[in-house]
């Protein structure tokens, strides 16, 4: 049964000026592991979901935020875990994108994320992409 408190995360789509974003593997030894994901994490008490942006995308992928617009939120509810994904565009950075966590990384057409494992919560983003407003 999944915890009451919902995990809420930050999460970064990061778009190159092909308009390719951007996607990382998560350790197997995580939550919902080997999957793809978009990056960022969770925000900390008295901070606000931009600033986690901001923080997590500096911390995980060496990049600053120059530009980011919010594009969904999503809750979810695993087996054993609630999340609530605040998920922005992010359209403008500095900074050589890398995986600072060691994990695996590409830059992926929107068109093709299809082929790629993502957890649950994130198909939701991946169909906003795919189907704009």
């Amino acid at each position: 049964m999944a915890s009451s408190d919902p995990v809420h995360v930050a999460v970064g789509v990061i778009e190159n000026a092909d308009g390719d974003v951007f996607i990382s593997r998560r350790h197997k030894d995580l939550h919902q592991g080997d999957k793809w994901e978009f990056p960022g994490g969770k925000v900390e008490a008295g901070e606000t979901v931009y600033d986690a942006l901001v923080r997590e995308l500096q911390e995980e992928c060496n990049i600053r935020v120059e530009s980011a617009s919010p594009l969904t939120v999503i809750n979810h509810a695993y087996n054993d875990k609630r999340v609530v994904l605040d998920v922005w565009r992010v359209t403008s950075f500095t900074g050589e994108v890398s995986q600072c966590d060691g994990q695996e990384w590409l830059w992926v057409p929107i068109y093709a994320l299809g082929a790629y494992q993502f957890p649950e919560a994130n198909v939701a983003i991946i169909e906003l992409l795919e189907n704009p407003l």
